[in-house]
């Protein structure tokens, strides 16, 4: 039975919020144009600082100490040819 009065609820409210709605008055306007945009601008500005610090790294990788003892060393008083 609890379905069935949800349902009915969602009948009986859901018409009286369509009258009080004026779809010729619900738009974002200037604010949300202002919003968007200063968002996009914070956006922009962080992907530009990104960019400056990411090319500011140096970065050098380490050589792998496990990868030393598998290469063959040439002995001692011979030339590799």
């Amino acid at each position: 039975m609890p379905d069935m009065s949800a349902h009915l609820a969602l009948t009986q409210l859901v018409p009286f919020a369509a009258e009080e709605l004026d779809k010729n008055k619900v738009t974002p306007g200037v604010l949300g144009f202002v919003v968007f945009a200063a968002l996009a601008l914070a956006v922009w500005m962080l992907m530009k600082s990104m960019n400056r610090h990411m090319g500011k790294v140096s970065f050098e990788e380490a050589p792998d100490p496990a990868a030393e003892g598998t290469t063959p060393a040439t002995p001692t008083g011979t030339s590799a040819k």
